[in-house]
Order: structure tokens, then C-alpha cells, then sequence
């Protein structure tokens, strides 16, 4: 006996083809979280799981870098921090750049590192890249509490340092370097699936971005002296954010509103463009990984 079909029936997903030119479907994303918080959890226990010193790696990695920048551009090069300890200074900025670097690494070999599962099942893939953004953001708690001790070490010796109003705006410049880092790591992760010669410059580029991004040096001092090179800086918009973070915490430095709003802007637009790439790759990249 046939039992007519029932043509009332609710699904709970709808897997359709995306034909829309730009989709960010957060709605989706909101019912895989579970599926994300996992991500998350993976990105966090397996990095060092099978490491002597586990998370200590997190702490290790800002202090050796901050110790050796001061005494390379400090000491030997003489870059002039004003009345902010030297290391206290680099700390600070690599505090931040290393989120940048974390989400922007991370995030640059979605396609290649997830080949096996993006082919087998199917579920939002921009959940991945986001739970690397979001994983790296307790990589930096942990880093920034490091900051915070030997802040408040170089405080009670005597260091003219001190907090100010905009203190309280810090989290939103994590939030829009994380967004950067994960605009810039999706547009890049799609471009590795077609042209492998990505994969090996990344490294490699970050190392130059970050000597253009202000990390160890106040942005006056290039255009004090290199003023033919000052561009470069001027229009980098990690600058911005490295030399606002000291501002805010240090009390160093200047803000530059125009800067600001250039930076939001330029975050903005990658983000939107990496999304875009990314859904258009994310369509027929299993044939060409």
C-alpha cells in the first residue's frame, strides 16, 4: 500500500548550493557552535600536547623575543623608548603582533590542513578559521598576563608608565587585529589551494610585515629619520593598532584618529573580500588540493 507523501515536512537543514555573490551566514554558524567550541578545544590541547613544556612555549616565545629586541635595537642600535623601559616597550607590541601572526598563520592553510574532513561531511567552513581566532585569543590572555606582572614590576620601580581613559577601548583593538588576521588568512589559504608558492612566502612575509608595523619602534622615529620610507608605515594599518595599544597601556606615544578609522576601514574590506574568496574556493578547492 502506498502512503501519500507528506509535503508539510520540516527539515532542520537545508543543504543548498550558495549562488549568492557574498554570504556570511551566522545564523548556521550559531547552530554548528558546538561543533566550533570543539575546533576551539582541538586548536588549544593539541599544539603542545606532545611537548615537554607545553603552554610554557606561550610564555617562552614573547620574553626571548622581547629580551633580543631590546638588545639588538635598544642596546646596540639605540632606538630611544622615551621615559618606557625598552623591554617593557617591546613586550607590548609583540604581545599583540604575535595575535596578529597566530590567527593570520593559522588560518592561512585552512583548505590544505583540512582537506580530510571538509570532503567527507558537511558543515559551515568558515567555523575553522573562526575557531582559530578564537583559540588564539587565550594563547594572548596568557601572554598579556606576562605584561600585566612585569607592568606592574617596572610601576613600582619607579617607571613612568601609567594607564589612561582609552584603556578601557583595548578590547576592541584585539577584536579588529583578529578580524584582520583572519580576513587576511582566509583570502591567503585561498590562493594556496591553486598556488602552493604561498605556503612557503607566508612566513617569510609576516617577518617583513613586522618590521613595517612599528613592533620596535615609536612611528615618529621613522619619520624622523627615514622620512623617504615613512609610507610604508604610515599606510600599514597593524601600525596603528601596535602604536594605539601602547598608547593606551604605556601611556607612550600619540593616537591618530585619522589612523584609526583607516584601519577600521582597511579591516572592514579585507574581512568582506576574504570572505568572498573564501566561499568561491570553498566550492571546488577538494579538486585542486
Amino acid at each position: 500500500m502506498n502512503h501519500p507523501e507528506n509535503t508539510n515536512t520540516t527539515w532542520l537543514f537545508e543543504i543548498t548550493p550558495k549562488n549568492k555573490f557574498f554570504t556570511l551566514n551566522l545564523k548556521e554558524v550559531w547552530q554548528y557552535r558546538d561543533l566550533l567550541l570543539l575546533f576551539v578545544k582541538r586548536d588549544v590541547v593539541t599544539v603542545y600536547k606532545q611537548t615537554v613544556l607545553g603552554p610554557l612555549w606561550y610564555l617562552i616565545q614573547p620574553l626571548f623575543t622581547s629580551i633580543t629586541f631590546t638588545i639588538i635595537f635598544n642596546n646596540l642600535a639605540g632606538i630611544d623608548t622615551g621615559t618606557v623601559p625598552p623591554f617593557l616597550f617591546n613586550l607590548a607590541g609583540i604581545t599583540v603582533w604575535n595575535y596578529f601572526t597566530a590567527c593570520l598563520t593559522g588560518t592561512s592553510n585552512t583548505f590544505g590542513a583540512n582537506a580530510g574532513i571538509f570532503g567527507k561531511v558537511y558543515f559551515p567552513r568558515i567555523i575553522v578559521p573562526m575557531s582559530i581566532v578564537i583559540s588564539n585569543l587565550l594563547k594572548f590572555g596568557i601572554q598579556f598576563l606576562i605584561f600585566i606582572a612585569f607592568y606592574i614590576y617596572y610601576y613600582f620601580q619607579g617607571a613612568a608608565i601609567s594607564l589612561n581613559g582609552l584603556s578601557l577601548l583595548f578590547p576592541i583593538l584585539i577584536i579588529v587585529m583578529g578580524i584582520l588576521g583572519l580576513g587576511l588568512g582566509m583570502f591567503i589559504s585561498s590562493l594556496v589551494t591553486k598556488y602552493r608558492d604561498f605556503s612557503y612566502l607566508i612566513g617569510f612575509g609576516v617577518q617583513l610585515l613586522m618590521y613595517v608595523s612599528a613592533v620596535v619602534y615609536p612611528m615618529e622615529l621613522v619619520v624622523a629619520k627615514m622620512p623617504a620610507y615613512a609610507w610604508l608605515v604610515q599606510y600599514n594599518p597593524l601600525a596603528y593598532i601596535i602604536e594605539t595599544t601602547r598608547y593606551m597601556l604605556l601611556n607612550v606615544g600619540h593616537i591618530s584618529i585619522w589612523g584609526l578609522g583607516y584601519t577600521f576601514v582597511v579591516t572592514v574590506v579585507v574581512f568582506l573580500v576574504g570572505v568572498l574568496i573564501f566561499n568561491k574556493t570553498e566550492k571546488s578547492f577538494i579538486d585542486t588540493v
